[in-house]
């Protein structure tokens, strides 16, 4: 099962100031086209985009010549082309964390028996940079390396947030907003700061129905040598099988959480 925001956002008209319009719409068409496993034909993504369908055969055009989108004449659908795949493979490695990390997170995998999360700052961006899992606990879709989405829903993004000074997190989530993913996601600002409060002072996140549906995600902070944060690491669950263990989940994902400070510290890098 693959979490979606409920209630998406409508497709804005025009672009921010300082954006090439042309620009945005391709870039949109490619994150329409992403999200369609069967692909999708030009009149649907016309409407997807809200866009005229010569406008968006302009774009497809350019897209297909590229080599970010193919077309399949047969089924009458474009889908992502080959190129993409480059794309994401420059990311993880753009992402990508310390041996002695890794090894941690690989750690709480274990020890925890579920699927573990790493989440650090990009810039002002909230992003996974690590996961570890198996097939026995997979990890949770879409949370992969590079999700960088629902900081207000997941246990990793409130560590995240909560460790932000109040402008840093006003400025995050006028940009974000407070998208309903789950029936439980905290979408009021003033409930939210309350709840982040609670988090500072445990050192400790929750989500239980707030990303997902039946699933339940607990993170902690991890800490650079000056004492600050500098990422989180979670895990997930299914709700009840979580509550059954909670104690024993949390004492691996608070061990793993010092083993990956004690990496940063002493390898003196913060991500």
């Amino acid at each position: 099962m693959s979490a979606q925001p409920i209630g998406e956002r409508r497709p804005r008209r025009g672009g921010r100031p300082g954006t090439l319009q042309s620009v945005t719409r391709a870039l949109r068409a490619l994150d329409v086209i992403a999200a369609c496993p069967d692909g999708i034909s030009a009149k649907g993504l016309a409407e997807r985009l809200g866009l005229a369908l010569p406008t968006v055969y302009h774009l497809l055009t350019t897209l297909v010549e590229a080599g970010h989108v193919v077309h399949l004449p047969d089924e009458h659908v474009f889908v992502l082309g080959y190129k993409a795949r480059y794309l994401g493979q420059s990311l993880s490695r753009q992402l990508a964390v310390a041996p002695g990390i890794a090894g941690a997170v690989r750690w709480v995998h274990q020890h925890a028996d579920a699927a573990a999360y790493y989440a650090i700052y990009r810039g002002t961006e909230v992003v996974i940079a690590h996961v570890a899992d198996s097939p026995r606990r997979p990890r949770v879709q879409p949370l992969d390396v590079g999700f960088h989405q629902a900081a207000h829903a997941t246990a990793f993004g409130k560590i995240m947030l909560a460790a932000m000074d109040p402008q840093q997190r006003a400025d995050y989530l006028d940009k974000a907003g407070l998208q309903r993913w789950a029936p439980a996601t905290i979408c009021d600002r003033e409930v939210l700061e309350e709840h982040l409060e609670h988090v500072r002072q445990s050192q400790l996140a929750l989500d239980i129905n707030e990303f997902q549906l039946g699933l339940a995600c607990m993170a902690v902070p991890v800490h650079d040598q000056a004492g600050g944060v500098a990422g989180s690491v979670a895990i997930s669950l299914p709700v009840p099988e979580f509550r059954a263990r909670r104690w024993t989940v949390e004492r691996a994902v608070r061990q793993g959480a010092a083993r990956i400070t004690r990496s940063l510290v002493l390898e003196g890098r913060g991500r």
